[in-house]
C-alpha cells in the first residue's frame, strides 16, 4: 500500500488531556486538521482519576486562549478565573466541552501501540523525512487500526507510569507482593471505603512534592476526627529550608499553602518525618502491616498502609521506532533538559519554551505537556498551552510565531533542587542568605534516627 501524500494529512495528538486538547485547538485555529486519540472513553481521563484533588493553579491559568476561542460559539462560559477547580471541575467544565467542539477530531478508546516512519524504521535513513508517519491504533473493542498523519504531538502524560518506592528507581523488593497495601495515588479520603482504609491506621507516605504534601495534609485532616490516625512522612533528603516549598514566597499562592499545610500537619504531631531514608525492602508481618526497610538498614515501625507519590516517568515504548533525542537522566528532549534539570538548578523559574526546545532528529515529531518534562517535577498547565502554540505556529510554517514568547511563568519561592539535596553536604554548606546558596536545616519532629543532610 502506498502512502498518502503528507502535506493531505492530519497531524496525530496524542492524548485528550489538557495539553492534547489544547494543541487540537490551536492547530485548528491555524486552519491544519488534528485528529486526537484518547485510550480514555472521555476527556481528560487521567485527571478524573485525580478529580478529588484541588488544582493550586485558578481557573485563569488552566484554560487556553485558542481552546476559549474554539469553546466561544458553544455558549461555553468561562469559570470565575480567581477561582481554584478540582480535578473533576477541570475535566466536567472544560475538557468535555472542548472535546465537544473539536467534534469528529476526537476520538476515544483509541490506543497508540506504535509510532514509525511509514516504511521505515529507526535504522533506516533513505527519504525518510518524506514519508509520513504512521501510528498503529487499538480500539476499545480489539479492532487494530493503522493511521498516517504529516505530524505527531505526544501529550499522553506520564499518569500511567508513577514511580516506584525503590529508592533506586526500581521496586523495592516485596513491593509488587504488598500492593494490596500500597497505593501511587493521593487518596480520596471523601470516599467513605477509602476513608475507611486510613482511618485510625498508620499511614506511610513517600515523596516530597505536591502530591505528598496533599496527601499529608488530607491525613492530618483526618487524624483530626479520628483518633490514631498517623502518618510517618519518609523523605530521601534531609529537611531544609524549602523542604515545604515556597510558601508564601510562591507566586501561586495555593501551591505555597500545600508545603505549609505539610508543615503543619508535622508541627501538629499527626505526621512523623523519616529523613535520609531510601527504601529498599517492603516486609509483611505476621499480622499483615508492612515496614519498611531502608538501604542503610534501618527498619521503620509497622505500617498499615502506604502511600507512594515519588513522581511519574514516561511511557516511551511506543515511539521505540522514533528517532528521539532525549536526556539520559530525564528522558526529556535534550535542549528543555538543562532548563529543568533538578540536578543543575537550585532555584528560579523555567523560562516558557516552544519548538526549538521541544525538537527530536526525528522532524515533525513532539512530546508535550507533563511527557515534555520526563520525570522532572512541577509542571504547569500554562507551560504545556505555551508548548503546543508555538508547535502549531510552526508546523503552519509561521516560524516567527513559532519563536515568539508568549507568557511569563509564576515564581515557585523556592531555592535548592532535589539534586542538591543528593549531596549530604549541600544541606549544611552556605548561610541561606542567597538565591543559590543551601537553605538552612529546619529542626521539626523526626521520626527515627537519621542524618540532617542526604537523600
Amino acid at each position: 500500500m502506498n502512502a498518502p501524500v503528507t502535506t493531505d494529512l492530519p497531524v496525530v495528538v496524542i492524548g485528550a488531556g489538557p495539553a492534547g486538547l489544547a494543541a487540537a485547538a490551536h492547530l485548528v485555529d491555524r486552519g491544519l486538521t488534528p485528529l486526537v486519540l484518547e485510550a480514555g472513553p472521555v476527556a481528560g481521563a487521567a485527571v478524573r482519576e485525580w478529580a478529588h484533588v484541588r488544582l493550586f493553579s485558578t481557573w485563569g491559568e488552566v484554560t487556553d486562549p485558542a481552546a476559549e476561542k474554539l469553546l466561544a460559539p458553544t455558549g461555553w462560559v468561562r469559570p470565575d478565573a480567581a477561582t481554584y477547580p478540582s480535578g473533576g471541575d477541570w475535566a466536567d467544565r472544560y475538557l468535555q466541552p472542548l472535546a465537544q467542539a473539536l467534534g469528529e477530531q476526537v476520538r476515544f478508546g483509541a490506543t497508540v501501540t506504535g509510532v514509525s516512519r511509514s516504511g521505515r524504521d529507526r535504522i533506516v535513513d533513505a527519504d525518510r523525512e518524506a514519508q509520513p508517519f504512521v501510528v498503529h491504533v487499538t480500539h476499545a473493542d480489539g479492532r487494530e487500526e493503522r493511521l498516517f498523519a504529516r505530524a505527531v504531538i505526544d501529550a499522553s502524560g506520564t499518569w500511567t507510569t508513577p514511580s516506584p518506592a525503590g529508592g533506586s528507581g526500581l521496586p523495592a523488593l516485596g513491593e509488587k507482593a504488598a500492593s494490596d497495601r500500597i497505593t501511587y495515588r493521593v487518596p480520596d479520603l471523601k470516599d467513605p471505603v477509602v476513608r475507611a482504609r486510613y482511618a485510625g491506621r498508620r499511614t506511610a507516605v513517600i515523596g516530597s512534592g505536591a502530591s505528598a504534601f496533599t496527601a499529608l495534609a488530607h491525613l492530618a485532616d483526618l487524624a483530626e476526627e479520628t483518633p490514631d490516625t498517623h502518618a510517618v512522612w519518609i523523605l530521601r533528603r534531609g529537611i531544609s529550608g524549602s523542604t515545604f516549598g515556597g510558601g508564601t514566597a510562591d507566586q501561586l499562592p495555593a501551591r505555597g499553602a500545600l508545603g505549609l499545610a505539610a508543615k503543619a500537619a508535622v508541627d501538629n504531631g499527626h505526621a512523623d518525618a523519616v529523613t535520609g531514608f531510601r527504601t529498599d525492602a517492603v516486609e509483611r508481618d505476621a499480622d499483615g502491616r508492612l515496614a519498611l526497610v531502608g538501604e542503610d538498614g534501618r527498619r521503620l515501625d509497622p505500617v498499615d498502609e502506604v502511600i507512594v507519590l515519588t513522581g511519574l516517568r514516561p511511557d516511551l515504548s511506543f515511539l521505540s521506532e522514533l528517532r528521539l533525542g532525549l536526556d539520559e537522566r530525564l528522558q526529556a528532549p535534550v535542549e528543555l533538559a538543562p532548563l529543568i534539570d533538578p540536578n543543575q538548578h537550585s532555584c528560579g523559574t523555567v523560562y516558557p519554551h516552544g519548538v526549538n526546545e521541544l525538537s527530536h532528529p526525528e522532524k515533525d515529531v513532539y512530546l508535550v505537556g507533563m511527557k515534555s518534562y520526563g520525570r522532572a517535577p512541577t509542571f504547569l498547565a500554562m507551560t504545556g498551552y505555551e508548548q503546543v502554540r508555538s508547535i502549531a505556529a510552526a508546523l503552519a510554517g509561521d516560524h516567527e510565531a513559532a519563536e515568539r514568547v508568549e507568557l511569563t511563568l509564576p515564581e515557585t519561592g523556592v531555592c535548592g533542587g532535589a539534586g542538591l539535596f543528593d549531596d549530604p553536604a549541600a544541606a549544611q554548606d552556605g548561610d541561606g542568605g542567597g538565591c543559590c546558596a543551601a537553605p538552612t536545616t529546619l529542626q521539626i519532629g523526626i521520626g527515627g534516627p537519621a542524618p540532617s543532610g542526604g537523600c
